[in-house]
């Protein structure tokens, strides 16, 4: 049940405040260090810029300490809906950067809509899996989850925004298994991608067709189901040469950049050529705080924000990167132990669905500044300068903590 009682402090779970407030002074510490040298007013560098926004950050976690569960999810879709409308309201207005992400208020600052849509978002599909969890044994069950998710993930990759629609897209998988969805049927939905992938190598694909195959047969759907999805994913595999082929060689070059950066050294691989090459010249133990060359020369690309782990291997060395991501790993561990432990379906979800919004954050962050795959624009959570960005992370704080197993309520 969802109950309305209030909380005491000591039953907030203290080790993820922890681990929040250790990530928040590395955060701090590291923006200091970039805003040496930042020509520009007192709060025209991101160390007080980000200390600025700390200041409504911590206003919105402690408030939502006193709202009620129940009116979370009373209110689940309703916020979902007002999410959409702001997500749409910058395609009204001017483009920023040739892109529609961000909404002026009438602050001197801007607000961008897409990191709010990814809180509520998943708070509706946390509502929408608990309030119908004895019918997701059935395929047509997941179907609706999958359109609330899709509806802000299209939305937000035309303004473009592609590493954000990723992470509103994320939560859904992990969530509907949670909720207690046929394993088959999340395959199901990942199918088609991998049979398009592996049709452009004979191998790949003839041991994708064997995994298909022995799936569908240990699933057992009907006949008529079964021959229709192996041979509907064959089909779409088989068809994929033939669209690629179809492109320009424009086109092709484009996506295989996309791909593959180090194609283009000048232009899309030049922020992760940068990006490796500081946190190589940093090595174990770091070059000292204030010193790094890649850093304060500017070579380094948006340091403050999407490599900010860059800044910290170059400075303070591979070992704090290496303990940031134990502390990340940790605080993961711990809210996927609260919801685990969680007294009901709806906070149990929701919990899943911030895990995997922060993990995927940690994910795409990392593997970006490494060049494990291309730049993406997605920042760190609770280390990244950001004004809409830290304000959304501090708000899913608040409910990971409001959602706790430990409250009375």
């Amino acid at each position: 049940m969802i109950g309305s009682q209030s909380f005491e402090l000591k039953d907030l779970p203290i080790k993820i405040i922890w681990a929040v407030v250790f990530l928040s002074t590395i955060g701090l510490i590291v923006l200091k260090s970039i805003s040496q040298h930042h020509i520009g007013g007192v709060f025209q560098n991101p160390f007080s810029k980000q200390i600025l926004f700390m200041v409504p950050s911590v206003i919105g976690t402690i408030t939502i300490l006193f709202v009620p569960r129940y009116t979370i999810h009373k209110y689940a879709y309703a916020l979902y809906a007002i999410s959409i409308i702001f997500v749409i309201l910058p395609f009204f207005g001017s483009p920023h950067a040739g892109t529609y992400r961000w909404l002026n208020i009438g602050l001197p600052f801007a607000v961008q809509p897409s990191e709010f849509a990814k809180i509520f978002t998943a708070i509706a599909l946390a509502r929408y899996l608990s309030d119908h969890n004895l019918e997701m044994k059935h395929f047509m069950s997941i179907i609706i989850p999958i359109i609330l998710v899709l509806i802000p993930t299209s939305i937000v990759m035309n303004q473009p925004d592609l590493g954000t629609a990723i992470v509103i897209l994320a939560p859904v998988l992990p969530m509907l298994y949670w909720s207690g969805a046929r394993p088959f049927y999340l395959f199901l939905l990942l199918a088609p991608l991998f049979s398009m992938l592996m049709a452009f190598h004979n191998m790949a694909f003839t041991i994708w067709a064997i995994v298909l195959g022995v799936t569908i047969f240990i699933a057992r759907p009907k006949t008529i189901m079964s021959f229709g999805l192996f041979f509907g994913n064959i089909f779409i595999g088989l068809l994929s040469p033939f669209l690629w082929n179809s492109l320009t060689s424009y086109q092709q070059n484009r996506i295989l950049t996309f791909i593959n950066p180090e194609k283009d050294p000048l232009g899309a691989a030049y922020q992760i050529i940068q990006s490796k090459t500081a946190i190589g010249s940093g090595g174990l133990f770091g070059k000292g705080w204030g010193d790094g060359t890649q850093t304060h020369l500017k070579f380094l690309p948006v340091q403050e924000s999407d490599f900010i782990l860059s800044v910290i291997g170059e400075e303070l060395g591979f070992i704090t990167i290496f303990v940031i991501l134990i502390v990340f790993g940790y605080l993961i561990v711990q809210i996927m132990k609260q919801s685990y432990l969680s007294k009901d379906r709806f906070s149990s979800l929701a919990l899943i669905g911030f895990a995997t919004i922060f993990l995927s954050h940690v994910f795409v962050n990392t593997a970006m500044t490494v060049g494990l795959i291309p730049v993406k624009g997605l920042p760190f959570p609770f280390i990244s300068a950001g004004g809409s960005f830290l304000i959304a992370c501090y708000l899913m704080f608040g409910l990971i903590l409001k959602l706790s197993v430990n409250y009375s309520d």
